[in-house]
């Protein structure tokens, strides 16, 4: 492995390329990432990098997003099976029905969704800036897709705006349930619970935080507690194993795994940059349309 991370190495310094790499893959790939973290985070990265290549070790619309923005750059996902099932229970037929419901309401799309559904909505959010995107548009009423329950935990926040939700989740934090919050609390009295809001509203609500990836982190670094449930992705759970020795990390469920986040592999990374294969396009006009969804969103001070 260690000849393949130097090989890697070796490519993005002669190709003037970047590995951009979500919190939920294998840890393996920090290795060779220049920058890990959350979607809004990795998304910033995107606009303000002038690498010529971008390989994007995440999901298929985590690469189309780096698109949307950098449209000069090569942008390569390592492995395009790697998708997303929540961006998949939305399309865009379905998203101009949704809409149809309900005229002159502006939408809010998480950015967990294709660029052809971003193009239909006003503004994107991710699970960091979700409040804040919210309040930025001044209305009592929004659309939300297509993640329900980020959705509904934005609306229990900010109480006096209605939030009207796709039905969507994401299938990994949708499982989570209240019993499994209550027996954590049972087993480990002491411990902080860290939840992603993706989990259902029921089980936010049982959290001492709720927050994106990038915020639990951030969370446990700021914290002087010795012992942490981790309420999303093993990615988060792993990387806070690695980096805080010193403290204890519970995952709540063993299975907390995004599969598709876990397809990628350095051997892919490797054969994507060597060859510059698996190369992401967009209708322009689609791009376009999308990238004003994205960047009123990068315009929002948070």
């Amino acid at each position: 492995m260690k000849n393949l991370i130097e090989k890697i190495k070796t490519l993005k310094e002669e190709k003037n390329a970047i590995v951009l790499a979500h919190s939920y893959q294998n840890i393996e790939i920090d290795e060779i990432a220049d920058f890990v973290g959350d979607s809004l985070y990795l998304s910033k990265q995107a606009e303000k990098t002038n690498a010529d290549i971008i390989v994007f070790a995440g999901v298929y619309f985590m690469a189309q997003t780096a698109k949307i923005i950098s449209p000069s750059k090569k942008v390569l996902l390592p492995n395009l099976h790697a998708g997303c099932l929540m961006a998949d229970m939305i399309n865009h037929e379905q998203m101009v029905n949704f809409k149809k419901n309900y005229p002159d309401t502006p939408v809010v799309c998480y950015i967990n969704s294709t660029a052809e559904v971003k193009a239909e909505c006003d503004i994107c959010c991710t699970s960091s800036n979700a409040l804040d995107i919210v309040k930025s548009l001044n209305t009592n009423r929004v659309l939300f897709v297509p993640d329900a329950n980020l959705g509904r935990w934005v609306e229990k926040q900010l109480k006096d705006v209605e939030v009207i939700t796709y039905d969507g989740n994401c299938p990994v934090h949708h499982a989570v349930k209240v019993e499994d919050i209550e027996l954590a609390r049972k087993k480990y009295p002491n411990a902080k619970m860290l939840i992603h809001p993706e989990c259902k509203p029921e089980v936010s609500a049982l959290g001492d935080y709720v927050g994106s990836t990038s915020g639990i982190i951030d969370y446990v670094k700021k914290s002087h507690d010795k012992q942490f449930v981790i309420v999303t992705e093993k990615g988060v759970f792993d990387r806070l194993k690695r980096d805080y020795p010193d403290r204890e990390f519970i995952l709540i469920k063993d299975d907390m795994l995004c599969e598709s986040m876990k397809l990628t592999t350095l051997e892919e990374i490797w054969h994507a940059l060597e060859y510059e294969v698996n190369e992401i396009t967009l209708d322009e006009d689609i791009r376009l349309r999308s990238y004003n969804c994205i960047d009123r969103m990068l315009k929002v001070p948070v």
